[in-house]
């Protein structure tokens, strides 16, 4: 894990591959970060200079308290990019990291050579507005939240639901740490908060983009893998049969085959 400080914020990242290899920069998807690359990394990086970034609020990079858009993560990326002084870079984004590659198509122009967008988010899809807001307790910043967590520990053990009670404190603790993710459950109640989703502006993408989806993901529907390859001039659309949304690290035999085809 390397840090270097862009702005105001600190840009944490892992680095493979020769300096002088073409440059793939990963950006991971939603509660992740770098370390999920790692197995497609060490496919790649005889070829490759393979770099995943901790996107805004994620990871080792900064976490401030914003209310989180898009825009706040592409302004990020291009300032880490002009930072390492990168040029010609394909950005392989998964789901949320999709998101933020195709958003900074759109907006870059001469810096990107390539995108390779894998079940990427960033498509309005207002079934999405509520879905989670039964989660919205476990992030109210109050102690009394730990103490009835606390008090229900030995009732969960008794009652048969340890399992269900792991899963909701893990959740307390994952969601502190990672302010993107509560602002995207507290600042995004309505189909109107979702200002920055990309439909409408992907037509404008002028690099040659690859888009793959896994056919049995329930987290990011196929329709919003469909829209990209529609949408993006010229773009490739691979399916695989089997994949769910985990695919970066299950698939990642077929994904470095798909890229290296791609190039």
């Amino acid at each position: 894990m390397q840090k270097i400080t862009i702005g105001q914020y600190e840009a944490a990242y892992i680095e493979s591959g020769a300096s002088d290899k073409p440059v793939l920069l990963f950006l991971h998807g939603f509660l992740g970060e770098s370390s999920l690359w790692h197995s497609l990394m060490e496919r790649l990086d005889n070829q490759y200079r393979c770099i995943a970034l901790d996107l805004l609020g994620f990871g080792g990079s900064s976490k401030p308290k914003l209310k989180y858009t898009v825009w706040h993560q592409t302004a990020f990326v291009s300032e880490f990019i002009a930072a390492l002084m990168l040029k010609d870079v394909t950005v392989v984004g998964h789901s949320y990291g999709g998101w933020v590659g195709s958003a900074l198509a759109v907006e870059q122009t001469g810096v990107l050579s390539h995108l390779v967008l894998i079940a990427p988010a960033g498509i309005r899809d207002d079934s999405f507005v509520g879905k989670y807001n039964y989660m919205r307790p476990i992030l109210w910043e109050t102690p009394l939240v730990d103490w009835v967590l606390a008090g229900l520990k030995p009732i969960a053990q008794v009652t048969g639901q340890q399992k269900t009670y792991d899963q909701v404190a893990m959740a307390r603790r994952e969601f502190s740490k990672q302010p993107v993710a509560k602002s995207f459950i507290v600042d995004r109640l309505r189909p109107e908060d979702a200002i920055d989703t990309v439909e409408n502006d992907i037509h404008q993408i002028a690099v040659p983009t690859l888009v793959i989806a896994g056919a049995q993901d329930t987290t990011i529907p196929l329709w919003h893998c469909e829209t990209y390859a529609q949408r993006v001039p010229e773009a490739s659309f691979e399916i695989l049969p089997d994949a769910d949304h985990d695919l970066i690290r299950t698939e990642c035999d077929r994904i470095a085959t798909l890229i290296a085809h791609f190039f």
